[in-house]
């Protein structure tokens, strides 16, 4: 593999250029807090939004999140614009880009929450502390769903879906050359399938690897990448045997099946992601849950075949014509594992795919001789999901915020205008508070 180099100046004039627009609302200056140092979906979340919406003249001091990102990107491979955005401006409003009890809401300004959650309700804490804020900004409709039927006011909840870098995320590009683990190269596999995933429980990639054992034989000409993040080292460990649990219980080994290769925090700078999709043919989740899933759009801009539960997330911009929906369950959510995510899970339930339906799709994905999805999936990101069209969303939406009439903070919760109504654990609904 190539040495990581950081783009030059001509490349970084060239992604500028890429986002044309002009803002002629009423939002001058913006403050944004959150993430933009890592390699996690909030940290690409918070680049792009902040580039989008500076080249739209908004001006922008970014405020860095510190400790989201269980691995942050080397010094050298950091674009050094975002942090010459620190400098104070007077802000018009305050966005925060994170979960909504992390968000520090400032005085005598707007405040948006920019967030998401992945399963069929939203912590009752997150709505209490978004009633602070002017507005909540989620990427999917479900997002939408879970935060209303929690008790928050559907008047101030907007839907902005997230975009794509389509030029730099396309087909063509020229592949990373990957070892396969078996003295080939990932390169030279007729069919290769990749998933880019954080190491938790939601994204179920020991299901995804038990459905690899199930689908798949050594002669298969077929290859499986996992790019896994991981920011515990007792996570890996457990995770690492649980698999070879997995083959025991078995009686079938992942050296019996088609290769599968762990990148385990490899890390690949914004600039060198895209080789990593163009290294494959398939994208497969088998995900619980989605606020969104960065990588299954970036894969459908790169022409990708993609495979996807339906459920969540994926329901917004996936269909059958685009793509393989494997069909799930509801189940009680369990992220036990992970102390950090279980309380934001406890009472929810997500969704557990088919594993006996996936395992069918990825044979007949491995036999197949032509691809008749990758083309149609481009074709949808381009159309409705570019960085363009979500930072036009996203201005569009802070500027109006900026006509709303302000919320009055200095009065008691109990007789705020928008309260939160108790949510009932039996029914799963909101009930109305007395009067």
């Amino acid at each position: 593999m190539k040495r990581l180099q950081k783009p030059d100046s001509a490349s970084e004039a060239g992604a500028e250029s890429r986002w044309s627009g002009k803002n002629g609302g009423a939002l001058k200056a913006l403050r944004v807090r959150g993430p933009f140092k890592g390699m996690t979906g909030y940290d690409h979340v918070v680049r792009a939004m902040v580039r989008g919406l500076h080249a739209r003249g908004v001006r922008i001091q970014l405020i860095d999140f510190p400790g989201w990102s269980p691995a942050l990107l080397p010094e050298a491979l950091r674009d050094p614009w975002f942090d010459s955005l620190s400098q104070p401006v007077s802000p018009d409003a305050v966005l925060h880009v994170c979960m909504p009890h992390q968000a520090r809401r400032a005085r005598g300004v707007r405040n948006v929450n920019l967030t998401m959650f992945e399963a069929s309700r939203v912590p009752e804490a997150w709505v209490k502390k978004n009633l602070r804020d002017d507005l909540v900004v989620v990427p999917t409709k479900s997002s939408v769903r879970v935060w209303v039927s929690g008790g928050y006011p559907r008047e101030r909840i907007r839907n902005c879906p997230l975009g794509v870098d389509t030029e730099a995320f396309r087909p063509g590009l020229p592949p990373l050359d990957l070892d396969d683990g078996r003295g080939g190269r990932v390169g030279d596999h007729r069919v290769r399938f990749l998933n880019v995933s954080d190491l938790t429980p939601r994204k179920n990639l020991r299901g995804l690897v038990r459905t690899w054992l199930l689908a798949t034989v050594r002669k298969d000409d077929a290859v499986l990448v996992l790019k896994l993040s991981c920011g515990s080292e007792a996570l890996l460990t457990r995770f690492m045997q649980d698999l070879a649990r997995m083959e025991r219980d078995m009686g079938k080994t992942l050296n019996d099946a088609a290769p599968v290769v762990f990148l385990i925090n490899r890390t690949f700078p914004d600039f060198e992601m895209p080789r990593l999709y163009a290294s494959a043919t398939h994208y497969w989740s088998l995900s619980r849950g989605e606020g969104w899933d960065l990588p299954m759009l970036e894969a459908a801009a790169t022409g990708l075949e993609l495979i996807a539960p339906a459920h969540s997330a994926y329901l917004d911009y996936l269909d059958e014509h685009v793509a393989r929906l494997i069909p799930v369950r509801t189940v009680r959510a369990d992220a036990r594992e992970d102390r950090g995510l279980q309380a934001y899970f406890a009472g929810a339930e997500w969704w557990e795919p088919d594993e006996d339906d996936a395992a069918s799709r990825i044979s007949k994905a491995v036999g197949e001789r032509g691809l008749d999805r990758g083309n149609a999936a481009r074709e949808l990101v381009e159309a409705r999901y570019t960085l363009q069209q979500a930072a036009d969303r996203l201005l569009h939406i802070l500027n109006e915020c900026m006509d709303l009439p302000r919320l009055n903070r200095g009065v008691s919760r109990a007789s705020r205008m928008w309260r939160l109504r108790p949510f009932s654990r039996r029914t799963g609904n909101a009930r109305k508070s007395p009067s």
